[in-house]
């Protein structure tokens, strides 16, 4: 594959460095160069340097440097032939080579040529034709005027089977690899999308790479009636992976956001389309949303370089729940400050900005760290008024700081809680390394395999438990119940695994965030005992079922203590509890114990007086 030396200086020369570099970092004019933050290496002051004149830049920090042909093929991972074919194309030079162009080249222009036709074609329908009568109508409801649905160029996919198909004339072959439509079982080419509003999801360049679809109200996905094929229409429906859309790398609207991210230093992150047209009618126009997917690494990566704000403006619930770990992590790994805006309770930005738009920006504007907003939340959850209602919140808010991997962020926290919950501090000190060594614990397995990996600090027993139900749940399936995961996440993540026949449907059916944890937990294997003898699922059950019923007891004793439970009964049941939990340190007791321990959990709460329970469940002789 050869290009002509005189085409390729051709598209140096033609190439506008700046603006390429700018759909990948923030760059600020000083004097004659052009600064920002290295899109190469994490870093805190801006190191890198672009000159626009002779096209070339260099970073201080990294010593990265190149042309815009370099750059191209650093941060989009190319081959010199592929870089100097996309810059070409968006210069407008055409190339001469040698040799026919790879197949694979031509492929990617044929699905970017065929998603601006396709976005163009929706657009217009929805502006002009007649079909789109009810669009039009639900758009205005929504807020949405002439110049939103231009702005943001918005389209209506009719009712039709075809329509799509007979309009713009693509071969099966690209509809299908577009992801704009498929061949049904009569042998037609059919439109992927009948029936919806559409949003069309932008590349930074602004190139249309993938759609997403909202069903009318009262239509089959609002209603329940069934579609077409006999099944629920979903209320919403993204394009399917291509070779130009993958979701962990794309947001929405970053194409229109990026110049608001980059002047104020600040992006707003919601959890869909109407969100961030919301917060653009609000007056942030720096808003983005993920596609259909949760917050992935590539996001952050990708964010970083225009701001390094990140406003979480998700409903309260998904908000406290948003892969907690791992966002401290990515803000350690790539220096940006991520908070959450407190939203009313049941509100989300869309409907905010039409309802009380100042409210909107007020909670973005005193949007707080993350970890604040979920000890705050818990805290106010609480029930302050009596000692044990605050010990309880105390030590669901401790359990929150505890996952925070900075120790002086901790202890700040620490006193927060003492404060509200009015708790002596050194005593949620010392609760709080008992949280912190009981997700070691998770650590404390058998001896691990030469050679295999470690695991991330903080992982509780919960997680290897669930390594064992994906890789051998031969070893597990009597012995786990939804009882045993304390963490919400995991437990959602272990009734999708028992409600499913296999990985692959559990991760199908599955809630972005179970589906996530499940993709991750397929590719970490368990670690086994080398020793044969040994029942490779008994340590991680032992941790499990431990930490579990030392919960159970806690709330048993709290009832106690409020005298919802008579003292006679309370301390039988105890002290039948306290044994079994003694029993699980003895090698030949330790699986009976477990095994009454997980029966008390299961059913011993379901009726009866504690003393019943304790002689019908947990009174097995010991051996």
């Amino acid at each position: 594959m050869s290009i002509p030396d005189d085409e390729v200086a051709q598209v140096r020369a033609a190439t506008d460095i700046v603006a390429l570099v700018s759909e990948h970092a923030a760059l600020r004019r000083q004097g004659q160069r052009w600064v920002g933050l290295c899109p190469f290496h994490n870093e805190k002051t801006a190191s890198f340097s672009v000159n626009a004149q002779e096209g070339f830049y260099y970073c201080f920090g990294c010593h990265a440097s190149g042309d815009a042909i370099t750059f191209l093929r650093e941060v989009e991972h190319l081959d010199f032939a592929d870089a100097v074919r996309m810059l070409a194309e968006r210069a407008g030079v055409v190339l001469h080579e040698t040799s026919e162009g790879s197949a694979e080249h031509k492929r990617t222009v044929e699905l970017y040529e065929a998603m601006a036709k396709a976005a163009q074609w929706y657009h217009e329908r929805l502006l002009s034709a007649p079909d789109a009568g009810r669009a039009r109508d639900y758009l205005r409801s929504r807020g949405y005027d002439g110049d939103v649905v231009r702005r943001f160029s918005l389209g209506w996919a009719p009712e039709g089977w075809d329509a799509l198909c007979q309009a713009i004339g693509l071969s099966e072959r690209v509809l299908s690899d577009a992801g704009l439509g498929f061949v049904n079982r009569a042998g037609r080419a059919q439109d992927a999308f009948r029936g919806r509003v559409l949003f069309p999801i932008c590349d930074p360049r602004g190139r249309p790479v993938a759609i997403g679809g909202r069903i009318l109200p009262g239509g089959p996905g609002e209603s329940g009636d069934s579609g077409a094929a006999g099944r629920p229409e979903p209320k919403y429906k993204n394009s399917q992976e291509t070779a130009i859309y993958v979701k962990r790398r794309t947001l929405y609207a970053l194409n229109w956001a990026k110049h608001d991210i980059v002047a104020t230093g600040e992006v707003i992150v919601c959890e869909g389309y109407t969100d961030v047209i919301g917060c653009f009618q609000a007056g942030m126009p720096r808003a983005v949303a993920t596609c259909g997917t949760a917050l992935a690494e590539e996001h952050f990566r990708l964010l970083r370089n225009f701001g390094r704000r990140i406003v979480l403006a998700y409903d309260a619930d998904q908000a406290g729940q948003t892969g907690i770990t791992r966002v401290y992590e990515w803000e350690r790994r790539h220096n940006v400050d991520v908070r959450v805006a407190a939203l009313p309770d049941g509100a989300d930005p869309g409907d905010l900005a039409r309802t009380d738009p100042d409210a909107l920006r007020a909670a973005v504007a005193g949007a707080a760290p993350l970890l604040a907003f979920r000890v705050d939340r818990t805290l106010r959850a609480g029930d302050l008024s009596t000692a044990e209602g605050r010990a309880r919140a105390a030590e669901s808010a401790i359990a929150a700081v505890a996952e925070h991997p900075d120790d002086l962020v901790r202890d700040q926290y620490v006193m927060r809680v003492a404060d509200v919950a009015r708790v002596e501090p050194e005593r949620l000190r010392a609760r709080l390394a008992q949280v912190r060594a009981a997700g070691r614990d998770g650590e404390a397995r058998p001896e691990r395999r030469a050679g295999s990996p470690g695991r991330r600090q903080g992982s509780r027993p919960g997680l290897e438990a669930l390594r064992l139900a994906v890789h051998r749940p031969d070893l597990v399936a009597d012995r786990l119940e939804e009882v045993l995961f304390l963490d919400p996440l995991q437990r959602r993540t272990f009734l999708a695994l028992a409600s499913s026949d296999s990985l692959h449907e559990a991760v199908s059916a599955a809630e972005p965030e179970v589906a996530d944890l499940l993709r991750r937990l397929a590719v970490e294997e368990p670690l086994l005992p080398e020793d044969p003898h040994t029942d490779p699922a008994d340590p991680v059950l032992v941790l499990l079922v431990r930490e579990a019923a030392r919960r159970a007891l806690a709330d048993l004793q709290a009832e106690g203590r409020l005298g919802h439970t008579a003292l006679a009964e309370l301390t039988e049941e105890t002290v039948t509890v306290r044994r079994n939990l003694e029993d699980l340190e003895d090698q030949e007791r330790r699986r009976a114990a477990a095994d009454r321990l997980v029966a008390w959990l299961v059913t011993g709460r379901a009726g009866g007086s504690p003393a019943e329970r304790a002689r019908t469940q947990m009174t097995e002789p010991r051996s």
